[in-house]
């Protein structure tokens, strides 16, 4: 496990969280990368409150796909607590960060219009630019948002960015490395809550067997 004990102030930072949940889809998609994280997610705070990302609107169902506003207690992520991830910050400007604010503010606008671009995911494994209207997916999200916020950290289209590369980029800092629900700066009440509200759904599940 690694934690960066650092200065993690939000004000000054902004953060991205690379994941791998383990489903049979980040698998498949690790077959033709074999990198390590298959999912990117833009984060606002160190404490992952705010953290945006296209994915699944359904954890059970991995077609139907958009822009979300991922909880990290609830949802996917809670479908799959062996998820294991790195988190990485970002050190910008004030100026930068609020214009990141109001480029995720602008999704959460019109999140109804946006689907998942399946298509430009198969583009990307084949190093093919694929636009489509409207269409992301996570790590086009993630560098698209930093590329609107005045943030360009590559010379290629988002189209052509993975989780990979974010992971590799030398202006990000690692903050965590190891399991999701170990990172020291989540909520423990909250998953403490969660965890025992799951083991009494389950007694109760063998009870009435």
């Amino acid at each position: 496990m690694i934690y960066n004990t650092g200065d993690n102030d939000s004000e000054s930072s902004i953060y991205v969280l690379l994941t791998d949940t383990g489903t049979w889809f980040t698998t498949l998609i690790k077959s033709f990368t074999a990198a390590p994280y298959n999912h990117a997610s833009l984060a606002l705070d160190a404490e992952l409150n705010d953290v945006f990302s296209f994915g699944r609107k359904c954890p059970r169902k991995p077609w139907a796909g958009g822009f979300v506003e991922e909880d990290i207690y609830e949802g996917t992520f809670r479908q799959f607590p062996g998820t294991h991830c790195v988190l990485l910050r970002l050190r910008i400007s004030k100026q930068q960060r609020d214009a990141a604010i109001r480029t995720v503010r602008s999704f959460q606008k019109e999140k109804h219009v946006y689907r998942y671009n399946l298509i430009g995911l198969l583009g990307v494994l084949m190093n093919l630019d694929i636009k489509t209207k409207n269409a992301y997916f996570c790590s086009q999200f993630v560098s698209e948002a930093l590329r609107k916020s005045g943030l360009s950290l590559w010379d290629r289209p988002s189209t052509l960015v993975t989780p990979n590369d974010f992971l590799h980029h030398p202006a990000f800092d690692i903050v965590y490395e190891g399991l999701l629900y170990d990172y020291p700066l989540l909520n423990r009440d909250r998953l403490n809550y969660i965890r025992n509200v799951e083991e009494a759904t389950s007694e109760l599940e063998e009870q009435a067997v």
